[in-house]
């Protein structure tokens, strides 16, 4: 019979402490520093250095660089290590503008000129497409580096006598307190300053699960998501406040979802000459004004007319239907939400697009014959990060002209697309979106044709 005592017990020790890395992020070195010569990038930013054959992935490091590390995990195919110190710097290193870039978790690429941030991101998605989108080059829409970010959610945590309000660590669940964030919309910056003065004097604090901020054509707002219940006459200070500050406040009270709000109280921005209503914690896109390049892009490479039945795929509130209904025959929005799906009708009615309607479906499930139905003649589809390969054989059979697919996932965007190749489309244009500088993240916009 086995001895498995000695496993189990050294299972144990190791899942202890692992679990003890990912809770203080604390990550012990398992070999000696050493010398690497970094030679290529990660879509996460990462250095990727080759030792003896074997790819070490080195946060911090860039191409061209090298750099004293220390491997502190090891697997069959590569090494994570460590960032010691950089012998020789790429003269594309920059300083990072955030006090805070070693602890946060947000924007890993602020060590590499917004140049070359690009660069990299083109190289990595180009890598992505390689199967579909071989030989052509991608377009590149681009904004503002800084000041872009027109939402957040703050963690927000009592530790000891201090307050701790910001964004969780890189490698940690632990809550990186930072006394601004140089991506946010300046008004939102203002806006950050003044809640963290006002928390650290009310008891407020501890009854927090978190905070959103949020921005649009009506004005900065603050969600305040309470984990218990407060006293009146608090509720009545804080409201005080943000009248102060000219902000709208809204309260998510532990029994709730989402924040009740009425219709006088929904958020709105507006778009192609149009104004969209939403719910504060419904999804919209977070850069804004590129949101409103990403549109006109959209509606170019589309070009929709008067004979075009088109089918917009997660649709959201509408932010590219109604812009496609101003110039189509008829555009049908398809969304799972119940209340973007609500908010989209509201959205149609009151910008009087009579050809407009919304669907609330799955479309990671069979669809509604009301969808086979239309006679459709292109489909904008802007999936979440897991793609919509369900809905592909779908699509196929619906047989349209042109898909535009808008992604903020490249790797399941290609996966999707090389189904769509498969079955009888070929990629026309290709372009990536920097919708979020500084961060390793990228939006991507496909147009294909049958």
């Amino acid at each position: 019979m086995r001895n498995t005592s000695a496993k189990h017990s050294r299972t144990k020790s190791w899942k202890t402490s692992r679990n003890k890395q990912r809770r203080t992020g604390v990550v012990q070195p398992i070999g000696p520093v050493q010398g690497f010569t970094i030679d290529g990038l990660t879509h996460e930013a990462k250095g990727v250095a080759r030792n003896h054959g074997k790819v070490t992935f080195i946060e911090g490091a860039l191409p061209g660089e090298s750099v004293k590390g220390q491997v502190v995990k090891s697997n069959r195919r590569y090494d994570e290590a460590k960032l010691i110190n950089i012998e020789q710097q790429s003269e594309h290193r920059v300083s990072p503008a955030c006090p805070h870039y070693d602890e946060c978790g947000g924007c890993r690429f602020q060590h590499l000129a917004l140049e070359q941030q690009r660069s990299a991101k083109m190289t990595w998605l180009q890598g992505q497409l390689r199967k579909v989108w071989p030989a052509q080059g991608l377009t590149l829409l681009a904004d503002s580096p800084l000041g872009y970010r027109r939402r957040a959610r703050l963690s927000v945590k009592v530790k000891g006598q201090g307050l701790r309000l910001g964004f969780r660590s890189a490698s940690s669940q632990d809550i990186v307190s930072i006394d601004n964030c140089l991506v946010l919309t300046p008004k939102l910056q203002q806006v950050f300053a003044s809640l963290k003065a006002t928390l650290k004097h009310d008891a407020i604090d501890d009854k927090l699960g978190h905070i959103e901020l949020l921005e649009d054509d009506k004005g900065a707002s603050v969600l305040l998501r309470l984990t218990a219940e407060i006293e009146p006459a608090t509720q009545q200070q804080w409201q005080q406040w943000a009248d102060q500050a000219s902000l709208d406040l809204y309260w998510q009270y532990p029994q709730e979802k989402r924040a009740l709000v009425t219709e006088d109280t929904m958020r709105h921005y507006q778009l192609d000459e149009l104004s969209l209503s939403y719910h504060p914690q419904d999804f919209i896109q977070v850069n804004g004004t590129m949101n409103k390049k990403m549109v006109k892009q959209a509606i170019d490479w589309l070009a929709p007319n008067k004979d075009d039945v088109i089918l917009d795929l997660f649709c959201g509130v509408g932010n590219f239907s109604l812009p496609l209904a101003k110039r189509a025959k008829k555009v049908v929005g398809v969304e799972v939400q119940a209340s973007m799906v609500k908010a989209g009708q509201a959205n149609a009615k009151a910008n009087h697009l009579d050809n407009l309607s919304f669907i609330g479906a799955d479309l990671t499930h069979m669809p509604s014959k009301e969808i086979s139905q239309l006679g459709v003649t292109k489909v904008l589809l802007d999936p979440p990060r897991a793609g919509a390969f369900e809905f592909l054989p779908t699509l196929v059979k619906l047989k349209p002209k042109q898909i535009l697919y808008v992604s903020c996932d490249a790797a399941t965007l290609a996966r999707d697309t090389e189904y769509l190749v498969a079955h009888g489309y070929q990629v026309q244009q290709a372009g990536m979106m920097d919708m979020f500088p500084q961060t390793a993240h990228l939006e991507t916009m496909l147009l294909l044709t049958r």
